[in-house]
């Protein structure tokens, strides 16, 4: 069976909205949660980025669902160590088996802003390895020294740390990606709802390691101002190639969403209050063989959308 949470958007939220929306989530029947960890929003739109790790905190004090951050990265703009501690004391916050750090080679936009030379794509997948092997050696509330090729670490121990080690979910887009993720995640992250690369992971990493997916939709009883909501606030999603990993500013994101018209987004996001259309959307993931999917909504209609999938969505999901 597939579990269906709720994706929540720092890009797009103040983090007392984020909260909310997570006690909403909680009572329309999603089982978990992700949570986007950005230092910028992707465009001026979107307006929003607060600090994840003290919504975390928060989360952990209002819903009892997991939580997962979607995606952290932990080699530039935070070092391991530092992510390390961020991650283990939100595992103790949240309680046994309610929190998975999801980590990712990162991106120009978030990682850039301490003006630190950002790596080729070969460069920070070797930075995100060695950084996952810091934090693990963390996660044991052991003193940990290390002198690797991209990070030195004296004399850290972490005091705070849950009983079990954090597990660490590793994001990945592209086969070096994939074959990194199998070799050092405790489960695979991904937004595509992509059989192949699922198959491939866990022939890699084994068959009991979990595939755990997202997806944003816009729902609304107009489609044609969702759709415009989705353009506006999510059209960079549908830009290609390693455009999201190597553009530093939000600024540049909106110049390079002008390149994608309205159209590209009609057909490429669930957009409306077609319920059959979002069913369909998240049967794909569960088709694909992923455990978990993260549905997100677009825009300011929440209260909306969680009344639509408690009661058109998540039961025919259920069934």
């Amino acid at each position: 069976m597939t579990d269906y949470g709720y994706f929540l958007s720092c890009e797009e939220h103040t983090p007392q909205d984020l909260v909310e929306q997570a006690r909403m989530a909680e009572d329309a029947g999603f089982t978990s949660l992700w949570i986007s960890d950005h230092f910028h929003p992707w465009t001026g739109e979107q307006g929003q980025s607060p600090f994840v790790w003290s919504v975390i905190g928060a989360l952990s004090q209002a819903t009892s669902l997991p939580v997962q951050t979607a995606v952290t990265c932990p080699s530039v703009r935070m070092h391991p160590v530092v992510t390390a501690q961020a991650a283990a004391t939100s595992a103790v916050l949240l309680g046994p088996g309610r929190f998975r750090l999801g980590v990712g080679s990162g991106e120009a936009l978030n990682e850039h802003v301490l003006g630190d030379r950002w790596p080729e794509a070969p460069i920070r997948l070797e930075m995100l390895t060695e950084a996952v092997e810091v934090m693990r050696r963390l996660f044991t509330g052991e003193e940990v020294s290390h002198r690797g090729r991209h990070y030195t670490v004296e004399n850290a121990r972490l005091y705070t740390v849950p009983d079990e080690p954090v597990p660490v979910d590793v994001s990945a887009f592209g086969p070096a990606a994939l074959k990194v993720a199998a070799q050092i995640g405790d489960g695979l992250v991904t937004m595509a709802p992509e059989k192949q690369a699922v198959e491939r992971f866990r022939s890699l990493a084994g068959a009991d390691k979990p595939a755990i997916g997202g997806i944003k939709v816009c729902w609304g009883t107009d489609r044609d101002a969702a759709v415009d909501t989705a353009h506006r606030l999510w059209a960079v999603e549908q830009l290609p190639g390693e455009l999201n990993q190597v553009l530093p500013t939000p600024g540049h994101f909106e110049q390079a969403a002008t390149m994608v018209p309205r159209g590209k987004v009609a057909e490429s996001v669930v957009c409306g209050d077609d319920a059959d259309a979002h069913v369909a959307a998240l049967r794909a993931y569960a088709d694909a063989g992923f455990a978990r999917v993260h549905v997100g909504q677009m825009g300011r209609e929440q209260r909306g959308f969680f009344d639509f999938y408690a009661t058109k969505v998540l039961p025919r999901l259920a069934g």
